[in-house]
C-alpha cells in the first residue's frame, strides 16, 4: 500500500527520478559515518555524479589548460575542431562548494555537439576555501582570456555566450554585471539552468525542500552561509536578484519546476524582462534541481538540453 500510495503522488518524470534515487542511494552508500570535511564530501560527490558525466557525444578535440591572471583551469571541447565556431563558456554548480569539471563534462559536450558551438568549462575555486567574490573574478579571467588571450586556432569565436547551472547560474549572471559595471562589453548571451540567484526563502523551498527532490533548504542554506561572508549578503554581485539588471544579454532561463529555486529563477526571469532584456522561459513540469545530468536515461532531460542548444544556436548566430 505505501508503495501505491508514493507511486500516485509521485510527480517527477519517471527518469528524474531514477537519477534523484541513484543518486541518493550513492550518497548513502559511499558516505563514511560521523560529519565529513569539505575534502570527504568532495571525494563522495566526484564517485556518485561519476556514471552520469560519462557517455554522451565524442568531442574532435578536447583540452584542459590554465588560463588568465589566475591561472584558472579550464576545459576546452571543440566538437568539430573549428576554432571559429561562436563559444559558450559554462560554470558548473555544485553549491561553490563541490563539483568539477568533470561532474559536468557530459552536460557541456551535449551543448557543444547540439548547439555547435565551442565550450569552455570553468573550474573555478571552491568554497569555502574560495569565498565570494574570487569566484566570479575567476569567471571575468576566463572571459578576458577568450576575447584577447586564447590562441585564434583553438578559439576564435565571433560570439560568446556564458551559462551554468545553480552556482554557476549565479556566477554567470555576476560575471556579466560586473563587465557590464566595469565598462567592459557584456557577454551575447546567458543560459542559466536553475541558477541559485538569491539566499531568502521562497515557497517552492517549503513545496520542493523534502527528501524525495534533489536540494533542501538547510544545504542551500549552507552554501551560501559558506560562499558568501557576512559582510558581502547585499552585494549584488553575489546576490543577483538584488542587481538593476539592465543591460544584460539575452538570456534563457531553464526552470525544474520541482525544484526549491524555481520561485527564485521565475523572479529572475520577470526582473529581467522588466530590465528590458530578451528572456526565454523554459520551465519543466517533472523536474527536480540537476535533472540535466540525468540526459542518459530521462527524456525530459534530453528535451531540456535540446531546446537550450536551439536557442544558443540561434541567438550566437544572429
Amino acid at each position: 500500500m505505501q508503495g501505491e500510495v508514493e507511486q500516485a503522488v509521485d510527480d517527477l518524470e519517471p527518469g528524474v527520478r531514477q537519477f534523484q534515487s541513484q543518486v541518493a542511494a550513492d550518497y548513502q552508500r559511499l558516505s563514511t559515518p560521523g560529519i565529513p570535511d569539505i575534502r570527504e564530501r568532495r571525494r563522495v560527490a566526484e564517485l556518485v555524479r561519476r556514471p552520469w558525466a560519462s557517455g554522451g557525444p565524442e568531442m574532435a578535440d578536447s583540452r584542459d589548460l590554465r588560463v588568465g591572471d589566475r591561472q584558472v583551469p579550464v576545459r576546452v571541447h571543440r566538437p568539430t575542431g573549428d576554432p571559429g565556431l561562436p563559444a559558450l563558456i559554462y560554470v558548473h554548480g555544485g553549491g561553490w562548494m563541490l563539483f568539477s569539471l568533470d561532474t559536468h563534462d557530459r552536460l557541456m559536450r551535449e551543448y557543444a555537439a547540439r548547439a555547435g558551438v565551442n565550450v569552455v568549462g570553468v573550474d573555478y575555486s571552491l568554497a569555502p576555501e574560495a569565498r565570494f567574490p574570487h569566484p566570479v573574478l575567476e569567471a571575468i579571467d576566463v572571459v578576458r582570456w577568450v576575447r584577447s588571450e586564447a590562441s585564434p586556432d583553438l578559439l576564435s569565436p565571433a560570439s560568446l555566450a556564458i551559462g551554468g547551472d545553480s552556482a554557476g547560474a549565479n556566477l554567470a549572471v555576476a560575471a556579466n554585471l560586473s563587465l557590464r559595471d566595469g565598462s567592459e562589453a557584456v557577454l551575447d548571451a546567458m543560459l542559466l539552468n536553475y541558477g541559485a540567484f538569491d539566499l531568502e526563502r521562497r515557497p517552492s523551498h517549503a513545496l520542493y525542500g523534502g527528501p524525495a527532490y534533489t536540494l533542501t533548504p538547510s544545504e542551500m542554506d549552507e552554501f551560501w552561509a559558506e560562499y558568501v561572508p557576512p559582510a558581502e549578503r547585499r552585494n549584488p554581485l553575489a546576490r543577483p536578484l538584488l542587481a538593476d539588471l539592465g543591460g544584460l544579454p539575452p538570456a534563457f532561463l531553464c526552470i525544474a519546476e520541482c525544484d526549491i529555486l524555481a520561485d527564485e529563477n521565475r523572479e529572475m526571469a520577470r526582473r529581467l524582462g522588466d530590465a528590458g532584456v530578451p528572456t526565454t522561459v523554459a520551465a519543466y513540469s517533472g523536474a527536480t534541481h540537476s535533472f540535466l545530468e540525468a540526459v542518459s536515461v530521462s527524456p525530459l532531460a534530453e528535451r531540456a538540453i535540446g531546446d537550450a542548444a536551439s536557442w544558443l544556436a540561434k541567438v550566437l548566430r544572429r
